[in-house]
């Protein structure tokens, strides 16, 4: 059985979607595409172990850790094509950006800058696949569905320099 709970963060209220085996969403309360595909008001909230170990790892990143990859099973419930570019998402070292264009050259897919956009932007586990660590080709705050500023203050969490990171906002 799936369950749900919402926790606080420094960056506002989280909800996330597991049962006994896996996680499926963690989103920002209010970021687009918020509990797309689910009725979340049909699920019960509960806990599960997958649902604490995402409590741990959340608690690290938000003080600032780098959080040791985790044995927590990321079940995101997406199309293949999107699959793939969460796959590589999840390759992104903390601290380090990469352009919509190199995912989509690594995918093997140059012509598909479109739908990686539209793949990142439906990730439905934001933060723990970091799509907030995805830039316009001259390393532009292009977008995140979490709220621009949301972003700005997670790549400012794994170090990139605040000041820098406004130049880029559009």
């Amino acid at each position: 059985m799936r369950y749900q709970l919402t926790t606080p963060s420094p960056l506002g209220n989280l909800t996330l979607l597991g049962d006994d085996q896996a996680l499926y969403g963690l989103w920002f309360a209010d970021q687009q595409h918020f509990g797309a595909d689910y009725d979340l008001s049909a699920i019960p909230t509960g806990s599960t172990a997958p649902l604490n170990l995402a409590l741990d790892w959340l608690s690290a990143y938000f003080d600032g850790q780098a959080p040791a990859p985790f044995d927590l099973p990321l079940q995101p419930e997406v199309t293949d094509f999107r699959a793939r570019v969460l796959q590589v998402l999840t390759q992104i070292p903390y601290g380090q950006t990469v352009t919509y264009q190199q995912i989509a050259n690594q995918l093997g897919q140059p012509n598909a800058v479109r739908a990686v956009g539209g793949a990142v932007g439906h990730n439905p586990l934001s933060i723990m696949i970091p799509c907030h660590r995805v830039v316009g080709r001259a390393g532009d705050l292009t977008g995140y569905a979490g709220g621009l500023d949301r972003k700005i203050a997670l790549l400012t969490l794994e170090g990139h320099d605040p000041a820098t990171l406004a130049q880029h906002h559009l």
